[in-house]
């Protein structure tokens, strides 16, 4: 039989900006059980309108509920194809139809598909009887009519090929009575039609053949000895025809579930019953025992409601004379809550970038539980919600999305601790629950952020040309390269020079260094701004101003600026000699170039013709006489001043001031001119 597919393409969609969230109605497949590995199944690409690539790309996969992997898919040529041993019998015992459920995901954008696959039966089982043999012991009165209980035979096949009809070997006295019940299953019984006399014959042997309806046909037989006894005309009758019970799953071993009872019309002996199981199938063997005097069922083993809801068995009782009657005997399990919900989690990211939009699918999962009725049915939340970004929908009975609930921002919350919990209705109520670890994925949303706002810094002239005089630093919230800053110097001029004559950076560690050596003198103050760059995509920036000042060093001498030399030589003051003590002679002016303290200048007269006649202002330089001129007092003083700054170490600068004391100026001016002359003759 091959394959075949039906296929309901009604696809409901999920669209998120980043994320798409795609679920198509589920494709059918049917296939006979039993095909070996590697079988064809179908085409699930071309049922499903997508090509092979996307398979690949979409890394699709099989995802299972749990248990065995009957399908593979092979994604190369989008079929598939048959993975393990399928035995319709082990998967679903009587169940019709016999349905495999799984989904095909594929990742990049998410899309789940479901696919069913139907397992036909096929006719690999025969009937088969619990025993090869019986015994049974008839008493020879038996009338006709009496009727006694047979085997039933088994067959794991469904439908066509299930159990379809018995024969029994031909005889003189006994036929086949098959009845069907009101479940649907049939009591095999034997009805004796002809008196037996064991005189004549002690001993009859039949085969009783159990056929099926496959084809080929398949069968299974008991051999039935029969031992005819004597005497005892009564055969047991149950109050029942069918005995019912029904039992918790947690019911505790030992405990006693019902009691058959049968009467029979003999008396002492012949009416003393004795209870036994004539069929019980094989999953209850070790459950269920009954007590052969009292006809009390006990369980002894642990029942599952899980596994078997319910368990049909016959139940005989015989009379010492070997009269048997049957009755079935219906075990109901209730299910209790003893199974906590399953959390399978069918797609999952590890990974979200920060600036994924609200309804981003992190994560994809189904919800189950194992028990019935309101025992099943699952809530499912997500722990501490209130605290975390995070939301469940459901667009399908018991599957889930986790979704983003609003914005992210990795330098708040770099990673979240998503607890799942599935909790069921039952009582008490169980739950279970699931973890996901999710980091959140930096992307380039800080720019980078200096220290300060402003900063302020000084360099001292005459510096080395390439030594370091500052450093600053700025931080990024973002990580990785996104937080990785580079340092730039904005390209402006000072005094119409490009600042980078003047300055430089290291770009990764925010060192400035000086390209030349400073001169307070002609530059006492500049301006350098600073970029600091990321590098993310697209980078981000910031910039800061430095106030560059230059500091003075004492670099420069005091200049003379009065007296004037007049080729060389000072030009000379007059005083007359009726000038007052304190009397004005002159100014000593002088200037330096320097700043602050090293500009500060102070005056002394280190030299003269006579030390008591003139003093000179230590701040401003100013020539005054100390005292009244007298007659003896000589025409001609020379006097030497000395300029020095405060600067350490100091600089200095000396000026000659040639004075003329007397009341005649034109002699006093031929005077020291020949003075002078006569000083530059011995100088040469």
């Amino acid at each position: 039989m091959l394959p075949w597919a039906f296929i309901t393409q009604v696809p409901i969609l999920f669209v998120f900006t980043k994320y798409v969230f795609l679920v198509n109605a589920e494709v059918r497949y049917s296939i006979p059980e039993e095909q070996a590995r590697g079988a064809f199944i179908g085409n699930i690409a071309k049922d499903l309108g997508l090509d092979h690539q996307r398979l690949k790309t979409g890394k699709a996969h099989i995802y299972t509920d749990g248990g065995t992997e009957y399908v593979e898919l092979n994604v190369n040529k989008g079929i598939l194809v048959v993975k393990d041993r399928i035995d319709r019998e082990q998967i679903c015992g009587k169940i019709t139809p016999c349905l495999l459920n799984f989904q095909i995901i594929l990742e990049n954008p998410i899309e789940f598909h479901r696919v069913t696959i139907d397992v036909t039966d096929i006719n690999d089982n025969n009937p088969i009887f619990s025993k090869n043999n019986i015994q049974l012991e008839i008493n020879e009165l038996s009338p006709p009519g009496a009727i006694f209980s047979l085997p039933n035979a088994i067959d794991s096949d469904v439908g066509a090929n299930s159990l379809k009809s018995y024969t029994l070997t031909p005889n003189d006295h006994f036929k086949l009575k098959v009845q069907t019940q009101s479940d649907g299953s049939s009591t095999v019984n034997l009805l004796l039609e002809t008196p037996l006399d064991r005189e004549t014959q002690e001993e009859h042997v039949l085969v009783l053949k159990a056929v099926d309806g496959g084809e080929p046909q398949r069968s299974g037989t008991v051999e039935i000895k029969i031992i005819v006894l004597d005497i005892n005309d009564n055969a047991p009758v149950f109050t029942q025809e069918v005995y019912k019970a029904s039992v918790r799953e947690d019911s505790l071993i030992g405990s006693v579930l019902l009691k058959v009872q049968a009467n029979d019309a003999d008396k002492d002996i012949n009416g003393q019953i004795k209870y036994v199981f004539a069929h019980v199938p094989d999953n209850a063997k070790d459950l269920f025992e009954i007590n052969p005097d009292s006809g009390e069922i006990k369980m002894i083993g642990q029942i599952d409601y899980e596994n078997t809801k319910i368990y049909e068995m016959t139940a005989d009782a015989k009379d010492i004379s070997g009269f048997v009657s049957s009755s079935k005997v219906i075990i109901e399990v209730i299910d209790v809550n003893d199974n906590a919900p399953l959390i399978n989690l069918m797609s999952v990211s590890s990974q979200i970038s920060e600036d994924s939009l609200p309804g981003s699918v992190i994560a994809i999962f189904n919800v189950q539980d194992k028990d019935s009725g309101k025992n099943s049915k699952i809530n499912c939340f997500i722990k501490n919600n209130n605290h975390i970004p995070f939301k469940l929908t459901s667009s399908l009975n018991n599957f889930y999305t986790v979704q983003t609930d609003g914005f992210l921002d990795r330098e708040k919350v770099p990673q979240y601790n998503i607890t799942i919990v599935a909790k069921d209705d039952g009582e008490p109520s169980l739950s279970a629950t699931q973890t996901i670890t999710l980091q959140v994925s930096d992307v380039n949303d800080n720019a980078p952020k200096f220290e300060k706002e402003h900063y302020k810094t000084y360099i001292t002239e005459n510096n080395a040309p390439g030594s370091s005089f500052f450093s600053v630093r700025a931080n990024d919230d973002d990580s990785g390269l996104n937080s990785r800053i580079s340092y730039f110097i904005t390209e402006t001029g000072i005094n119409n020079i490009s600042v980078s004559s003047f300055v430089s950076i290291n770009s990764d560690e925010g060192v400035l260094y000086a390209v030349r050596s400073f001169d307070y003198e002609e530059l006492n103050h500049f301006q350098v701004s600073v970029i600091a760059k990321d590098r993310g995509s697209p980078p981000l920036s910031s910039s800061v101003i430095i106030d560059v000042y230059v500091q003075d060093q004492n670099d420069n001498h005091p200049e003379i600026l009065y007296p004037l030399l007049n080729k060389g030589s000072p030009v000379a003051e007059f005083i007359p000699r009726s000038a007052d003590v304190g009397y004005l002679v002159t100014k000593v002016v002088a200037v330096d170039k320097d700043s602050g303290q090293n500009a500060w200048l102070s005056y002394k007269l280190i030299k003269a013709t006579d030390q008591t006649l003139f003093d000179v202002g230590l701040h401003n330089g100013e020539l005054r006489t100390l005292r009244q001129i007298m007659e003896k007092d000589s025409t001609k003083q020379r006097l030497t001043v000395l300029v020095e700054d405060s600067g350490q170490p100091s600089h200095s600068a000396t000026v000659n001031v040639n004075v003329a004391v007397t009341d005649n100026f034109a002699l006093a001016i031929s005077e020291f001119s020949d003075f002078t002359q006569e000083k530059n003759s011995k100088a040469a």
